[in-house]
């Protein structure tokens, strides 16, 4: 079976159909026993107290941010490339999860950060980027939204994740090019040193798994409404022309 056979909407609005139960339940369920694990029943931190324990969603959130936009990213040089149009509309269903991600994200930040560093925001290279990566995420929604024209859209819109990728990317290695920043380095590393302890780490990592899920889910559902919206416009217009 070849991946390109998911370019027929047909073809994915039947796969999204049998997945989507699989794949609610399986998000239900990590992010129920993450967060239940993570917040009652680790231990505060011998620094951060239970202030710590914000992150559990928020290195999630984080993460989904970046790794959204990167998604958009393939899928829209899929767009750009093949003309497939299931790409374009995954990528557009995937802007709105990834702007909710970035929010949660930044609040969480700041109420992890206010504690830890005195103030509930600093212009710091990584959390900067983070920042103007929300704006890309909002100007790429304002752009489908402005165009009437689908497949116009979809090529300006790729144009942007395009730019908005350097953000992305800086979101997520700020840490390694600007040491000065107040942001600590990453929460899970290979490094000495930075290792976390398994009693934070596991619950984090299905955290992080149902986010993950989460995400797909969402993606899923949103290209679903997309496609169908799309189909819709499709008939109002040949209504138009007969």
């Amino acid at each position: 079976m070849s991946f390109w056979e998911y370019a027929n909407p047909r073809k994915f609005m039947a796969t999204a159909t049998m997945l989507l139960p699989w794949v609610a339940g399986l998000t239900l369920l990590t992010l129920g026993v993450g967060l239940i694990w993570g917040f009652f029943f680790t231990p505060d931190d011998f620094r951060q107290g239970s202030t710590v324990k914000i992150i559990f969603l928020h290195v999630p959130s984080a993460m989904m941010a970046i790794n959204a936009w990167i998604m958009m990213l393939v899928t829209s040089l899929i767009w750009l490339i093949r003309r497939h149009h299931v790409s374009a509309l995954a990528a557009r269903a995937a802007a709105p999860v990834g702007l909710a991600m970035t929010v949660i994200g930044l609040i969480t930040g700041a109420v992890w950060g206010q504690p830890m560093w005195g103030t509930w925001w600093v212009w710091d290279p990584r959390l900067t980027s983070f920042l103007v990566l929300g704006l890309f995420y909002m100007g790429y929604i304002a752009l489908w939204q402005a165009i009437e024209d689908p497949d116009t859209a979809a090529d300006l819109t790729a144009v942007l994740c395009l730019v908005g990728s350097v953000f992305a990317l800086l979101s997520r290695y700020a840490v390694f090019f600007w040491s000065q920043g107040l942001h600590q380095g990453p929460s899970l590393s290979l490094q000495p040193g930075t290792r976390m302890d398994w009693a934070y780490k596991a619950p984090l990592y299905i955290c992080m798994t149902g986010f993950v899920l989460l995400f797909v889910m969402l993606v899923l559902i949103g290209t679903r409404s997309e496609i169908r919206a799309r189909r819709i416009r499709a008939l109002q217009l040949r209504e138009r022309m007969a």
